[in-house]
């Protein structure tokens, strides 16, 4: 297969040489979106009077058959070329002549490379973004099964408050959401077209770029030339973008593992998502929530690679950036992956009430209620806190909880106690009064279902 720039060489690149530099195994998957470009630019070629009208439209619509043929399999990508841009217009020009090497008119490699890959982060934005929603509408769906499931909260990983488990799940609803307004941002400074920069200094020619963007549906252009070829701050962004998912998806993993583990025994993963033991029959391994962690690295890993890629590059454009797309492609395989199996995993997980609420009672995660109660009578916060203090102490020394207390017991440490205290330290009351906005109580969590549910439908 003959390059595009043959012209100025005497002899053929090196075998090894013509490998290393082809990137068409990693950006074949960009030809729809080099086609779509390529319909737009030469409709403006042709509106600008730049190439003849019938050339235009045999270009057109044989740039669509091509498509075609690729979409049902007839047509196969050619090893031998050097990237899908060059398979496509060499395609072209087998088919339909001198009339397909006006394709390329005042174009260049650069600002259509920079393209395809926007107009392809562009349809992923949208993808990633529906996936995202799905799993939102799992997690709602858990949370108003469970407005009233009362669980033990945790700071440094040690029983602090209680909470219900709605609360716990909406907490990551909201962060997934956030996501989905992150990779709609990134989507808007990504839609602008980079056709006509050329290879880093525009064109003579009499071209509409406006006009270009309208065709491909961009909001606008780039402003400057060597900007428009070298600029790849949008595939980082979406980089940053899916590695935030996927740390979110890490989390919320990191906690799946501890809930199915024996000595929480919180959760219960469906078969369908679990993996046994070669060796030991009687394991139930949480191994897709222990394979989304770790593919959290990789995405990290594309995120450092493509930085790095990046951060001595004159301008205007170099090869280096070749190796933009294989790295971006992985990241949005790899989170769009995680989130769809992540899904499915929750959707179908069943959790352990009684033992959340087991756990709950066992931590004397009342106890900020108690001293609650103690100032609520009177007695300063932080004399309550001390005075709450040394109850816990004592309950340990006797083995007992706080609500086991006899009201001859709570007196010594202060006489405001009465038998009303064990109403204000039930676990159930406790968790129903905290319902300021965004906390734990049925009523307060309720409102948060309605607000996602809100903001899911603006997605």
């Amino acid at each position: 297969m003959e390059k595009l720039w043959k012209g100025r060489f005497s002899k053929p690149l090196d075998e090894k040489c013509a490998k290393f530099n082809s990137s068409l195994p990693v950006d074949k998957r960009l030809y729809e979106c080099d086609i779509k470009g390529s319909v737009a630019h030469v409709t403006m070629l042709k509106n600008c009077n730049i190439i003849p009208s019938e050339d235009a439209d045999k270009i057109v619509a044989e740039l669509k058959k091509i498509k075609d043929d690729i979409d049902s399999g007839a047509l196969q990508f050619d090893p031998e070329c050097e990237d899908v841009h060059s398979f496509i217009e060499n395609e072209l020009t087998a088919r339909i002549g001198d009339a397909g090497k006006k394709l390329h008119t005042a174009r260049s490699r650069n600002d259509q490379v920079a393209l395809d890959t926007r107009l392809y982060l562009s349809d992923m934005a949208d993808k990633t973004i529906t996936a995202l929603k799905g799993l939102i509408e799992i997690i709602v769906a858990k949370a108003e099964e469970n407005t009233e499931t009362v669980m033990p909260g945790y700071t440094h990983m040690q029983i602090a408050q209680p909470i219900t488990l709605a609360n716990h799940l909406l907490s990551y609803a909201f962060m997934f959401l956030r996501d989905c307004d992150r990779i709609g941002d990134c989507k808007k400074r990504t839609e602008k077209s980079p056709l006509g920069s050329c290879a880093l200094a525009g064109t003579t020619y009499p071209v509409d770029r406006e006009m270009t963007a309208k065709l491909l549906g961009f909001s606008g252009i780039t402003q400057n030339s060597l900007d428009g070829v070298s600029d790849r701050d949008f595939v980082l962004e979406f980089a940053f973008c899916c590695s935030t998912v996927m740390m979110h998806l890490s989390r919320f993993s990191e906690e799946i593992i501890l809930w199915c583990s024996k000595e929480f025994s919180f959760i219960e993963l469906d078969d369908a998502f679990s993996t046994g033991s070669s060796i030991m029959p009687q394991k139930k391994n949480p191994d897709m929530a222990e394979l989304i962690r770790g593919k959290t690295g990789r995405v990290y890993g594309n995120l450092m690679a493509l930085l790095t890629v990046m951060k001595g590059l004159p301008l205007a454009y170099n090869k280096d950036m070749q190796e933009d797309k294989e790295l971006i492609f992985d990241s949005i395989d790899t989170a769009i992956d995680c989130i769809d199996i992540f899904g499915g995993m929750l959707d179908t997980a069943t959790f352990k009430k009684q033992n959340m609420l087991k756990a709950a009672k066992l931590g004397f995660i009342n106890a900020t209620d108690c001293a609650d109660y103690l100032t609520k009578k009177g007695v300063p916060f932080r004399t309550a806190y001390n005075i709450t203090g040394k109850l816990v102490a004592y309950c340990l020394e006797k083995g007992k909880a706080l609500d086991e207390l006899t009201l001859d017991e709570l007196k010594p440490f202060s006489d405001v106690f009465d038998k009303d205290v064990y109403d204000k330290i039930e676990l159930s009351y406790c968790v129903a009064e905290r319902k300021s906005d965004g906390g734990p109580a049925p009523s307060s969590v309720k409102k948060q279902i309605a607000a996602v549910k809100e903001c899911l439908k603006s997605l």
